[in-house]
């Protein structure tokens, strides 16, 4: 995930957690905004590909527990 990239997720992100149902999908959402305020904190690769499909999915309208499966 680009630097660009990753700013515009997480500038959307708090959105991206009031959006998503309880479970998996919620505790992964508030791990990475907890995970966001670490020094120098970059996703992994999959924890990028993960918010990604989180983001788009807020925007589409799609339901977060289709994430998990």
């Amino acid at each position: 995930m680009t630097g660009p990239e990753l700013e515009r997720a997480l500038f959307h992100w708090h959105a991206v957690i009031k959006a998503t149902p309880r479970g998996w999908a919620k505790d992964f959402a508030l791990s990475i905004q907890r995970n966001q305020r670490r020094r120098n904190w970059k996703p992994t690769a999959k924890q990028a590909q993960i918010m990604r499909t989180m983001v788009a999915d807020l925007f589409s309208g799609s339901d977060a527990r289709e994430l998990i499966e």
